[in-house]
């Protein structure tokens, strides 16, 4: 019904694995912008050009939706291609893709144009993605965990190296030309990193050890058995659940501070906004490799509970303390902390449950979780608007995560047994 993998012993030979996760890393850092630099980029586009906060946002939803619902396409066409090749052609036609988006929304005085743009880069970006991190976990099933965390963690982080050369380019070139530049230098990287790319040979990737807390199957599933398994939709449920909130935050994080009151007080020798902005990017890098690192070490299952219950905390205590300069920026860290291990978590398992061979198609399909996600973030704005705050919000998305535990914690873990009990293991080639 699907192929087996082959375990064999690393060859003595085989380039550094870490060479690939490096480049994986630089690309995953040239595409955080465009989801978690975009807050800088709506209110000058709201004043150029009064278009609606509503219909610029909408960008935002429409860049998330094809970044997450094209995956699937480029993961299969990565898997066709084959591991010399696929990395190669799909990462660095998303790195043009993201270019050219940009430039498009530089060059975008309709709304049209604009959404035109977010089309282009957020299926680049979806391109570079899903294969950056199909990548990792071929080539470290041993640490897989903490590997594809890495590579998150690079999209989750990359942003706070540029949130401030951003908004000095806004403030004094406008936010065309940050549009433009940012976009050119971004995409220009990704194809060049991308040339270096490929996945692991027979022999080239270290096996698991035998006392390794996270089980894995020796088979690997197709896409469409994959789709088949109720394994496979609770934890697209799950990573549905959990992306909603986060995204709403991302997108809303410069009007929740200015409903809060913060934005705009002066903290070392910036904003309260800037700092909270930074802090939150580097609290969502963090998170992807240390709780990866973490779920090699106890399991999957049990970090996902520790991790989305110290969310709802963070969730809550930011709608209590929000109106605090530090207590905003403290909070909206921790919220994105616990919100950004989901995209190293949710892969993880995912590989772990269903094979390496069609891995990144696989995981690109759960993927696509976070684009439904993204069509709940104007349903922030329309709670805020109806309750006058966006403490209403925080509370909403606290409540989600503790149904989250509870899922994980009873539901999830039975079914992740069950899978694995239930697998007849294919028989295990030794070469």
């Amino acid at each position: 019904m699907s192929s087996s993998e082959v375990l064999s012993v690393p060859d003595a030979h085989a380039p550094p694995r870490w060479r690939y996760l490096i480049l994986g890393v630089v690309c995953m850092i040239m595409i955080a912008n465009l989801q978690y630099g975009w807050t800088l980029f709506v209110s000058p586009m709201h004043a150029a050009h009064g278009w609606a906060l509503s219909s610029i946002q909408f960008a935002f939803t429409v860049f998330v939706a094809l970044e997450t619902w094209g995956t699937p396409i480029n993961g299969w066409i990565a898997d066709q291609l084959g591991g010399r090749l696929g990395p190669r052609v799909v990462i660095g036609s998303g790195g043009f893709l993201v270019a050219v988006g940009w430039i498009i929304n530089a060059n975008a005085n309709t709304l049209f144009l604009l959404y035109l743009g977010s089309v282009l880069s957020g299926f680049g970006a979806g391109a570079v993605y899903c294969t950056a991190v199909g990548n990792a976990g071929k080539w470290f099933k041993d640490k897989r965990g903490l590997a594809i965390g890495l590579i998150a963690g690079g999209f989750g982080a990359g942003a706070a190296l540029t949130i401030l050369p951003i908004q000095w380019v806004i403030a004094a070139r406008g936010y065309t030309e940050a549009f433009f530049w940012f976009g050119l230098i971004q995409g220009g990287v990704v194809v060049v990193a991308s040339q270096f790319m490929r996945d692991p040979e027979a022999g080239e990737a270290p096996d698991v050890p035998g006392d390794k807390a996270q089980k894995q199957t020796t088979r690997s599933y197709t896409p469409r058995e994959v789709l088949r398994s109720p394994i496979f939709w609770l934890l697209y449920l799950l990573d549905l659940l959990m992306c909603s909130g986060g995204l709403i935050v991302t997108a809303a994080l410069a009007t929740i501070g200015s409903n809060f009151g913060v934005a705009s007080i002066a903290l070392l020798g910036t904003t309260t906004l800037a700092v909270a902005l930074i802090f939150a990017n580097i609290m969502n890098g963090v998170a992807r490799p240390f709780f990866g690192w973490v779920s090699d070490g106890i399991g999957h299952v049990p970090t996902m509970a520790i991790a989305f219950a110290l969310g709802a905390v963070a969730y809550v205590s930011l709608a209590l303390a929000g109106g605090f300069p530090w207590g905003f920026i403290l909070f909206s860290g921790l919220v994105f902390f616990c919100w950004g291990e989901i995209f190293s978590l949710f892969p993880a398992m995912c590989t772990d449950l269903f094979g390496s061979q069609y891995a990144t198609t696989n995981l690109s399909m759960l993927y696509t979780a976070k684009g439904a996600a993204a069509f709940l973030v104007p349903v922030g704005s329309i709670i805020a608007e109806a309750t006058g705050n966006w403490s209403s919000v925080l509370y909403v998305a606290g409540g989600i995560n503790v149904i989250a535990v509870v899922l994980v914690l009873t539901v999830l873990r039975a079914a992740e047994k069950r899978h694995h009990d239930e697998v007849v293991e294919a028989p295990v080639v030794v070469s």
